[in-house]
């Protein structure tokens, strides 16, 4: 795939790697891991060593149920923690919000390269002006509702049509506002606002979505559907499902994994790729 970025881009035959960065004390799969700066730089380190080719910078949870956090407290969680990784590591950072003054701030002063925004920029009125003016890659989400009440009986009579109606609307409204098509990616959101059938559905149709002509971003890493298809409770121990969905996820059609787990993903994909 090639990623288009405000200057030049990167160009990959494989599928691009994001590795997960919660600097949030209430993740649901890392929770509190990687708040403290120290911890979150180390972890950023070890990802990018393990081949990771963008690292996803967020602030706040987006689990089911999580409250919002005040626009002052992302910034202090994420700004600093860009800031560095861009000057020891210089590996593109993805910032993951829905606020557009953190994007901003992300990347005008931290040199954050892209935006991941959970709202498909909904939530925030001016985010598309502001991804506009920056020139940046957003990566557009489907959610249905938002995270305090996205999993409160969420029903699709048809969840691929549904998905691919709202990805028509926020393209056309993301080029209205001046965002450059080439900028556009796409996530169907798993697990945002989906039950198991959902989620299940999106893995195996995920080809259908080629019709935009848009990079498509997966991001299932450890989430609960996994757990119910295995059995397994606890969201750390749930690498070995995320592996196996990812990579169907590939075979459909994914072009960037968004993951924790970045050294056996990496692993995972040069075996799969091989065989191919």
């Amino acid at each position: 795939m090639k990623l288009y970025l405000r200057n030049g881009f990167l160009e990959k035959n494989e599928p691009l790697v994001m590795g997960i960065l919660n600097v949030t004390p209430d993740s649901f799969s890392d929770a509190g891991h990687f708040f403290k700066e120290s911890d979150a730089l180390a972890h950023a380190r070890a990802m990018a060593s393990s081949g990771a080719d963008i690292i996803d910078v967020g602030g706040e949870s987006t689990r089911p149920g999580a409250a919002r956090t005040s626009l002052d407290e992302e910034i202090d969680r994420v700004l600093p923690v860009i800031e560095k990784i861009k000057e020891e590591l210089g590996i593109l950072v993805s910032v993951d919000t829905s606020k557009e003054e953190v994007a901003r701030q992300a990347i005008e002063e931290g040199g954050a390269d892209m935006v991941n925004d959970i709202s498909g920029l909904r939530f925030s009125e001016h985010m598309a002006a502001t991804v506009a003016e920056l020139n940046v890659p957003v990566i557009l989400m489907h959610i249905k509702g938002n995270p305090e009440n996205m999993q409160r009986a969420p029903f699709y009579a048809d969840v691929i049509s549904e998905i691919k109606d709202y990805f028509q609307e926020r393209i056309d409204y993301a080029l209205s506002h001046g965002i450059k098509k080439e900028k556009l990616i796409l996530d169907p959101g798993i697990g945002f606002g989906k039950r198991l059938e959902d989620n299940i559905a999106i893995i195996r149709n995920l080809k259908q979505f080629a019709d935009f002509d848009l990079p498509i971003l997966v991001g299932l890493s450890r989430k609960s559907f996994l757990g119910l298809l295995s059995g397994e409770k606890i969201p750390e121990k749930r690498e070995t499902e995320t592996i196996a969905a990812n990579l169907l996820a590939v075979r459909n059609g994914a072009a960037i994994l968004r993951v924790h787990d970045v050294a056996n993903t990496v692993k995972a994909l040069k075996v799969w790729q091989s065989l191919a």
